[in-house]
């Protein structure tokens, strides 16, 4: 039996995508499971190398020519068949979910910079940002839990990443630190912790525990990382915002929240999928009309998971 959308999750999905045919595609593929997405990890070996090495026992293609690290797994596979493989127990390709490398395309790491991934664990974007960098510069990766942080740690060990300080601290707690400080940082990637309503295809569970209080609690806390991040970034720095839920609350409603309390500026993105426009309102709330350069990922329009991101530039340094 198929899991079904609770009742207000619905009516809120079917108001996000008021026409009918769109919804009736979402609410298609959301009991689909993803495609098989891999990042070939650079740090370990070329993508001309582990392509050859992949084809020989599966049929794998390089679906966008400015990005040829994101391969596609055309064939079909056993469970656990791609984390088993040696070429993945070696670090030779992270296994990630093309919406999930998005936000990295868009913060576009150099080597040298000074980077800060808020919210580290499991580490697919940090080891993607040290493989930009090509072990280059220093990334601060922070996380709050021990057994994520074990998880972090295996992760950049695999793949041969170098350049990594792991640091254990509550994200408030953490950026107010260093907002005291003249330490600042280069480019933020602050991928929050969300209600997770784009992973409807790869996590069932998400069905069940979806709660609209669920979602105004961490819609506050959002702001709260949002604006103690901002603390902790160079003038003219960039901070990608970024989540893996529809929720505009949790979403448009945060950059706008930014908008309108610091010296910040929204800038066009370029993606290898399709993108939405941000919203810029829901229900009884009005965003403004920047909002639009802000991008909305739906499964239906990629035959991908969901997801939102949002480039961010500092105007001014915030005290």
């Amino acid at each position: 039996m198929k899991p079904e959308m609770k009742p207000l999750f619905k009516e809120r999905m079917q108001n996000l995508l008021p026409n009918k045919e769109d919804f009736e595609k979402f609410e298609k593929i959301i009991h689909i499971s993803p495609r098989n997405f891999i990042r070939c990890n650079t740090l370990k070996n070329s993508t001309q190398d582990l392509l050859h090495r992949l084809n020989k026992k599966w049929s794998v293609s390089q679906p966008f020519p400015s990005y040829p690290e994101i391969m596609l797994i055309e064939s079909d596979l056993l469970p656990g068949e791609l984390g088993n493989a040696i070429e993945h127990v070696m670090g030779y390709y992270y296994v990630q979910e093309i919406s999930s490398m998005l936000p990295v395309l868009v913060l576009d790491p150099k080597p040298e910079e000074l980077i800060l991934d808020l919210f580290a664990s499991p580490g697919s974007k940090t080891t993607q940002i040290a493989a930009r960098m090509e072990n280059k510069g220093t990334i601060i990766a922070n996380e709050l839990k021990m057994n994520r942080i074990i998880v972090l740690a295996s992760n950049l060990e695999r793949c041969g990443v170098t350049n990594t300080i792991v640091s254990r601290k509550d994200a408030v707690a953490f950026c107010s630190r260093f907002s005291n400080t003249q330490f600042k940082f280069d480019k933020i990637l602050l991928d929050a912790p969300c209600s997770g309503e784009g992973t409807l295809r790869s996590s069932s569970k998400t069905f069940e525990t979806w709660n609209h209080k669920v979602v105004d609690k961490l819609s506050r806390q959002q702001k709260k990382f949002m604006a103690m991040a901002l603390k902790c970034l160079k003038k003219s720095g960039t901070l990608i915002y970024s989540t893996c839920t529809h929720a505009p609350e949790e979403n448009e409603e945060i950059v706008n929240f930014a908008l309108k309390n610091f010296p910040v500026k929204i800038e066009s993105i370029e993606l290898p999928l399709n993108c939405r426009p941000g919203l810029t309102s829901w229900k009884e709330d009005s965003f403004s009309p920047e909002l639009k350069k802000a991008c909305r990922i739906y499964p239906q329009d990629n035959d991908s998971e969901g997801f939102f991101l949002c480039k961010m530039t500092l105007l001014e340094e915030v005290k």
